[in-house]
């Protein structure tokens, strides 16, 4: 099952080990749990601490395996054969489940075990969604953590009927309690906030005693982490707060044109970045979403939704951008019911469907070229009277026999039943009348919106809502900086965002400096 690299690497991780291991497998005839019983034997086979066990008809799904060790209340389950993406969910889970510590703070830890109440989880997953891991992981820790917590992570691929029954339309799904916990990628931290609600004020209330920041950046993504580092570098007071570290970038899939790294992940990216931050003294306030710029003062102060507020002598804005929305009829009612945004998160879940792909850019034709591969079949929406992806990959678009591509369409209306997508409208704009397609997914792929309606009335922004720079960062506001996707600075990448940090930070600096230098009249005085 294993090839003998990735058993070697395994067998090094397992001798972390330092307590038992008991794996019990749920199986039955299907070639799954051959499948699943073969990646079993051979993790046994690869540490004396772990043993197997199988039986059949033992009221779990199957193929089904749980971990646990003698003397401890576990309750982890993976639901299917945790492969791709989730394959370092499975190894994670064997090292916590026998007794390697965890690399999270230990307030999140005593915060997992305080918690009270019956709590079981299931998360369908996609073994290429490359945002479920993050899920999994959490919960999979807080099942070992606290005995009240149970956990099935669930191969929605594998487990057809359950999806089709409880209309699972986006991965990660969370049920609790068999009720629906929430969607999209979730951190530890949020799950718990989720469950205890004072964990929000405790939060807010450590961040209203923190002193004045020399560097304050908003927004963790690429341009906010490397905003930190080269402020934190200067030796001077610097804090990101940011609603999830790492940004957008933890939704991309595949990073190949970050020089001098020929093939990355998002997740990967997101986790060096905040590594890499963390090497310095500097305050990290993640899941908090900033909704006022104000000024009192010599200060510049940030109000949090949580209801701390931040003071700071110099800002640099780093909020990035989000997918943008169609903003027409039925969008957001069926978001996550059909509507989608991740491609390689969701579109497993519609295998043998036909779907629609909105957007020609390169984004919305590699959707669909993913897609084409799963689906049964992909209609591609334009809204320009042509494609605006690279060559190659319309050549490649136009290769593939199951896929259609409308050009001058708007959509204008996404159609369902109540429960799930059945179909959309979209008007030829050439001759301006309204077609309907029936399909079941809607993939939407039309571009990025800047993430800064708070600051609308606060500080400059362009006819697209970009904030406004000059050459160094700065912004209408002396002092208040700005770099990477929220800003009008040209061509939305990583390496660009990276770049456009180090320069606002280094810009702040120098604000700083001469902002403490004294002026020509006092020095003349002195």
């Amino acid at each position: 099952m294993l090839d003998d690299a990735l058993k070697s690497q395994l067998k090094a991780y397992l001798e972390k080990v330092v307590r038992p291991i008991e794996i019990r497998a749920n199986v039955d005839d299907s070639a799954k749990s051959a499948e699943m019983v073969a990646l079993l034997n051979d993790i046994v086979g690869l540490s004396d601490k772990i043993t197997l066990a199988e039986q059949r008809d033992g009221g779990e799904r199957a193929p089904s395996f749980a971990l646990t060790s003698p003397g401890h209340d576990i309750n982890l389950r993976f639901a299917g054969i945790p492969l791709g993406h989730e394959f370092t969910s499975l190894v994670l889970a064997l090292l916590q489940t026998g007794g390697h510590p965890p690399r999270v703070e230990q307030a999140i830890l005593d915060q997992i075990r305080d918690l009270r109440g019956e709590f079981r989880f299931e998360t369908y997953f996609s073994l290429s969604c490359q945002n479920c891991p993050d899920v999994v992981q959490a919960l999979n820790l807080m099942s070992i953590l606290n005995p009240q917590i149970s956990h099935v992570a669930i191969d929605g691929a594998v487990f057809p009927k359950e999806v089709a029954d409880r209309q699972v339309m986006s991965v990660p799904t969370i049920y609790l309690n068999d009720g629906v916990f929430g969607q999209g990628r979730m951190e530890v931290e949020q799950i718990i906030a989720k469950l205890d609600t004072s964990a929000v004020k405790r939060a807010a209330d450590r961040l209203k005693t923190l002193e004045t920041f020399d560097v304050l950046v908003v927004g963790g993504g690429p341009a906010g982490a490397a905003s930190a580092i080269y402020a934190a570098r200067k030796g001077i007071r610097t804090g990101v707060v940011a609603e999830r570290f790492g940004g957008q970038v933890l939704d991309t899939m595949a990073i190949e044109n970050f020089i001098s790294v020929p093939h990355t992940e998002g997740p990967a990216f997101a986790t060096a970045l905040e590594t890499h931050v963390k090497d310095y003294p500097v305050e990290i306030m993640n899941l908090q979403r900033a909704q006022k710029l104000g000024r009192h003062g010599d200060l510049f102060e940030v109000e949090l939704e949580s209801g701390a507020t931040l003071r700071s002598r110099s800002v640099i804005l780093s909020t990035g951008a989000r997918w943008r929305q169609m903003g027409v009829p039925g969008e957001e009612h069926y978001r996550n019911k059909g509507v989608a945004y991740c491609p390689h998160c969701d579109g497993p879940l519609f295998k043998g469907k036909s779907v629609a792909v909105i957007g020609g850019g390169n984004s919305g034709v590699e959707a669909a070229i993913d897609l084409a591969g799963v689906v049964k079949h992909v209609t591609l929406i334009e809204f320009d009277s042509k494609l605006r992806a690279d060559d190659v990959l319309q050549r490649k678009l136009r290769s593939l026999a199951n896929v259609d591509i409308i050009l001058s369409a708007k959509t204008t209306e996404v159609l369902g039943d109540g429960s799930k997508v059945t179909g959309l409208v979209y008007e030829d704009r050439t001759k301006g009348n309204n077609h309907t397609l029936a399909l079941e997914g809607v993939f939407v792929q039309i571009g990025l919106l800047p993430n800064t309606e708070w600051l609308k009335g606060m500080i400059a922004l362009s006819a697209r809502g970009e904030i406004e720079v000059d050459h160094h960062g700065q912004t209408s506001i002396p002092g208040v900086f700005a770099a990477g996707d929220c800003t009008t600075v040209p061509y939305k990448q990583i390496v660009i965002a990276l770049g456009e940090g180090a320069k606002a930070s280094l810009a702040a600096f120098d604000y700083l400096i001469r902002k403490s230098a004294p002026d020509e009249e006092e020095a003349k005085a002195a």
